[in-house]
């Protein structure tokens, strides 16, 4: 699966998100594409919604579906999840 990401800055976000969406039961790989700001999963389509909840957990939501103060707190979060990354 393909899933359009907000708030991919760089290489310490891609390593948290490979870490974290990882992490999820049934899930065999994972990759980033910085340039189109996108993950890609390889996992069953039924595990499409814990994935795009764990990106969102970590700051890194589906294009489009977080607007207003919902949007800055996951922003925020983002920028937690790309310091971790970096010091990984």
């Amino acid at each position: 699966m393909q899933i359009e990401i907000e708030n991919l800055k760089c290489g310490g976000c891609e390593r948290s998100i490979l870490n974290g969406v990882g992490t999820i039961p049934g899930v065999s790989g994972v990759s980033v594409d910085r340039e189109q700001n996108t993950v890609h999963v390889v996992a069953d389509a039924a595990l499409r919604s814990a994935v795009v909840d764990k990106l969102r957990a970590m700051g890194y939501p589906e294009k489009g579906s977080v607007s207003g103060l919902t949007a800055g707190l996951v922003n925020a979060k983002s920028f937690v999840s790309c310091a971790m990354g970096r010091m990984a």
